[in-house]
């Protein structure tokens, strides 16, 4: 298996969103945000797989040297591999921002909740906003201000995969709702370890999803014309990120014993007619 089969592999089996996004890329441009994701899904599973802290620890070190390894030309994984022919140009894949990734990774093996919004945007700009930098450079980004777009839609698709994971995190013993406004709602921590679906807790998830609203329409206004038609994958992952807050609404925001969800077809068909009509 080839590196960019590894990585090919690798994207479409976590069946994320992100892999419907890079499919009508030129295939230069789709390797290598295939294998940008593929890293991402690499250190991301160092911290939703491995039970260990102190291994999850000594793995993510190992990847923070690999990356050192990337940028003087010796890499030895598939990813970093697959990744090498794509640093040092104008794809925005430079080591600080793949460092700054693995900072991400390394806040959700210290810490389990964020006392406010201020913390947790921190730790979204590391585990999103920067990837967010990479991919619209991958895209095509002319405009300096593309990037402060994508930094803004990165952090409004984080937003939004914390109200749809809430669940999820808390079986993990995480939360990621900022503690300060769990506090204003009355819901307690016991309540969202317990999946317990108290008063307060579908107004909180109600404010949460109208910040990330209001941030995915920030974005969006940050975008410059002249780069639109390039930054069509970012615009196809905001609108199946959007379409599927909308589903949670629907749902009513029960998303503590469910994982809600689009279907393949549906994210395909949203790919598809935002690729056509941007």
């Amino acid at each position: 298996m080839t590196p960019d089969e590894y990585c090919q592999q690798k994207a479409s089996a976590s069946g994320s969103s992100f892999y419907y996004s890079f499919l009508f890329l030129p295939p230069e441009r789709r390797r290598a945000i295939t294998a940008v994701y593929a890293y991402c899904r690499e250190v991301d599973d160092v911290v939703d797989e491995i039970s260990d802290s102190v291994a999850a620890e000594a793995t993510l070190g190992w990847w923070r040297n690999e990356v050192r390894e990337l940028f003087r030309g010796h890499p030895t994984h598939p990813v970093t591999r697959a990744l090498q022919p794509f640093v040092d140009r104008e794809f925005g894949i430079s080591e600080q921002r793949m460092t700054a990734i693995l900072d991400g990774m390394e806040l959700d093996l210290r810490q389990n909740r964020f006392l406010d919004y201020a913390a947790l945007r921190r730790y979204a700009h590391h585990v999103a906003g920067v990837v967010g930098e990479i991919s619209a450079s991958i895209f095509g980004a002319t405009d300096a201000q593309t990037l402060q777009y994508a930094a803004r839609l990165g952090l409004t698709l984080q937003l939004i995969n914390v109200i749809r994971d809430v669940g999820d995190d808390a079986r993990r013993g995480r939360i990621y709702l900022p503690l300060d406004e769990m506090q204003r709602f009355d819901v307690k921590a016991a309540d969202l370890l317990g999946a317990r679906y108290v008063e307060g807790f579908v107004p909180l998830l109600q404010f949460q999803a109208q910040r990330a609203t209001a941030t995915y329409r920030e974005a969006l206004t940050l975008l410059p014309a002249v780069d639109r038609k390039a930054q069509r994958p970012g615009l196809i992952m905001g609108a199946i990120y959007s379409t599927l807050l909308s589903e949670i609404e629907r749902e009513n925001f029960q998303v503590l014993h469910q994982r809600i969800a689009l279907t393949p077809v549906r994210k395909l068909w949203i790919a598809w007619r935002r690729w056509v009509f941007p």
